[in-house]
């Protein structure tokens, strides 16, 4: 008792799912989804300096309390979470996106300080995380930042060197048919006419990226092209850096 989990696994694996049975058996613990404000990673957050902060209320003043509401000072930074503030306001979401350490908008020493440096000041216990080991950051890292597999995996070194002593268990939900897994949750992920919201969004993005765009990665066999690079990396990483702090679960199979 007392560890912190962070889940983990390919797109489809069923993250979500166990984050909430998670936090069903351990009710205690504090819970860190996608997009929430978390002491480790930014994922779908705004990072910026005072003066970009001050620019971004002053652009949107109809939002600015809420912008407020959803901002959390860290030092000289701001931390905006944005995609929680719901808004017609043309733009917003776009124009914050390009605030976030992913997606390559940070050099890769810059983005790699950022998230060492969160995780080396992180020393809670009894939390749950969602997608803040793995997902977001190899993303980026394989397909905006086009580091080498090499690259990621001595990255992964220096942030075991970081947590190395803290209590974590990564509890990784392994795919064994990535196709058929995106093909369930191309159907999940639809409206009530059954038109696909997540899967055209997340072609788009593995299409668009430098590595993507250099290695001509195209709709359905692009994604799983990317995600099987992933899936041998990350079990790499595993094996080769984080084999005792992590548990290997069956997707959709297991029983905890």
């Amino acid at each position: 008792m007392g560890n912190s989990f962070f889940v983990e696994g390919l797109q489809g694996a069923g993250k979500s799912t166990l984050v909430n049975r998670l936090s069903e058996k351990y009710p205690n613990y504090k819970v860190f989804r996608e997009g929430d404000y978390a002491p480790t990673e930014l994922a779908w957050c705004a990072y910026v300096d005072e003066n970009t902060y001050r620019k971004i209320l002053t652009k949107y003043p109809t939002l600015q309390e809420e912008i407020k509401q959803n901002t959390t000072q860290e030092e000289e930074r701001y931390v905006v979470t944005y995609t929680k503030i719901l808004t017609d306001v043309a733009g917003f979401h776009r124009d914050l996106e390009q605030y976030e350490i992913y997606n390559g908008n940070l050099p890769e020493k810059t983005f790699e300080k950022v998230i060492l440096s969160r995780y080396e000041k992180w020393n809670g216990e009894q939390e749950i995380f969602e997608c803040a080991i793995f997902q977001n950051i190899m993303e980026n890292m394989m397909l905006y930042l086009r580091m080498e597999d090499e690259e990621i995996l001595e990255f992964y070194r220096r942030l075991h060197n970081v947590v190395g002593k803290k209590k974590l268990t990564i509890m990784y939900l392994d795919v064994e048919d990535i196709r058929t897994s995106i093909e369930v949750i191309k159907k999940e992920r639809s409206d009530v006419n059954g038109v696909e919201l997540w899967f055209p969004l997340m072609v788009k993005y593995v299409e668009a990226s430098p590595y993507g765009h250099k290695h001509g990665l195209l709709g359905m066999e692009g994604l799983i092209t990317h995600l099987e690079r992933r899936k041998v990396l990350e079990h790499r990483i595993i094996s080769e850096v984080f084999s005792k702090e992590t548990q290997i679960l069956m997707s959709k199979k297991y029983i905890i």
